[in-house]
């Protein structure tokens, strides 16, 4: 069954929370081109991605899961603004590329793969990022996933955003990241959608429109044991504050990272501080973490191991424990000017986003003070010793 009878099948249009938008499911094969004209204008064109896959005759960006998924359309006074695609197992549209992306064959021999949806390219237009489209969107995501008891919802996102969908319900389970040529660097995670009580209990905003089942939920019964694989990223919303903070503490002793670099003459309290909503990641060797020409506006310090800056083939810089990484593009809202990749062993990072930095400011300025203080020191150091090599 293809997308467009699918679609037919399981279709219609749901109310948005903005009267003048409107989703559904495409039926046609315009309804499909509109969507992958829209994904060029915002990936390739805006982000920078999928150069070297795109249409750019036609300017589309047309991908081999668009023919087997459930495509939506999110019109704005009949604009298309938003777009998402969901891939469900009970249509037998799960591939080799989503079981390994989104490392499912320890879920697979518990799930049956009628289970499991996986949610892709969700885009919204710029003029309506930070509005309400995005919770619509997931609105008819639990729709869609609640008419056909679904129990495991898998997407992905980068680094920066990694607070805002775990405030929706999303986790971390795996011992890897997804590092795609084209995308960049990718943190898998996954939403229990039946359970609704852990959705209560981080106070998600899709805990009000996810079906409570009562004692017929459906929660997969090893599912702590599922999860509890994803050591690859730590958060103090998964983790705790306490434990974030220790496991900070040890790796950043074990390395020194503490006595010179982004933390220097900081006291334990204003270090807490400055690591609110921030996020640890392990890295595997040949992990490129940051994209050149991407626009992700996340600035990364180094906590073990070594990273190199490179301009394609060419290593430029290394970065090791203490100093700092993607601040350029932080700063300054310019695309990643060059990759950085983790060399040859394991490596640590801590990962900021440019929200937290100026929430920082806001509410603790003294501490604010001191980080770019430290920022400003090491960007100097770099500079000198550029200059010493002219």
């Amino acid at each position: 069954m293809d997308s467009f009878s699918k679609a037919e099948k399981h279709g219609g249009t749901t109310a948005s929370n903005d009267e003048s938008a409107s989703i559904r499911v495409a039926t046609t094969v315009e309804d499909l081109r509109a969507i992958q004209r829209f994904k060029y204008e915002v990936y390739v064109e805006e982000m920078g991605r999928y150069a070297g896959v795109a249409d750019h005759q036609r300017r589309l960006l047309i991908e081999p899961d668009d023919d087997s998924s459930h495509n939506f359309l999110i019109t704005v006074h009949g604009e298309l603004s938003a777009t998402m695609r969901l891939t469900w197992g009970g249509d037998n549209a799960l591939t080799e590329r989503h079981i390994d992306q989104y490392d499912l064959l320890g879920f697979l021999d518990h799930v049956a793969l009628d289970q499991i949806v996986i949610g892709e390219r969700f885009m919204i237009a710029p003029v309506h990022r930070g509005g309400n489209l995005l919770m619509d969107m997931f609105t008819a995501y639990v729709e869609f996933v609640n008419d056909r008891r679904i129990q495991l919802i898998f997407g992905d996102c980068e680094p920066h955003l990694l607070n805002t969908y775990q405030a929706l319900g999303f986790r971390t389970y795996t011992d890897r990241n997804v590092n795609s040529s084209e995308t960049g660097y990718l943190i898998p995670l996954v939403i229990v959608a039946e359970d609704v009580e852990y959705m209560q209990r981080i106070k998600s905003p899709l805990a009000a429109i996810s079906k409570d089942f009562g004692e017929e939920a459906r929660v997969p019964a090893n599912i702590d044991a599922l999860l509890a694989r994803g050591f690859a990223v730590k958060s103090q919303r998964m983790d705790g504050q306490e434990l974030f903070f220790s496991d900070f503490k040890t790796i950043a002793k074990q390395t020194n990272a503490l006595d010179a670099g982004l933390f220097q003459g900081m006291g334990e309290d204003e270090i807490a501080i400055c690591l609110e909503k921030s996020v640890i990641i392990t890295c595997r060797p040949g992990d490129r973490v940051i994209k050149k020409g991407n626009v992700a506006k996340n600035m990364a310090m180094v906590l073990s191991g070594t990273f190199e800056v490179r301009d394609g083939e060419k290593t430029l810089a290394t970065i090791k424990p203490g100093e700092v990484f993607g601040e350029i593009a932080f700063f300054l809202k310019l695309p990643r000017t060059m990759d950085v990749v983790c060399a040859e062993q394991e490596a640590t990072i801590v990962s900021f986003n440019d929200k937290t930095i100026r929430t920082l400011i806001e509410s603790h300025s003294e501490a604010a003070a001191t980080l770019l203080y430290n920022v400003s020191s090491i960007l100097c150091g770099r500079l000198k010793k550029t200059n010493e090599l002219l």
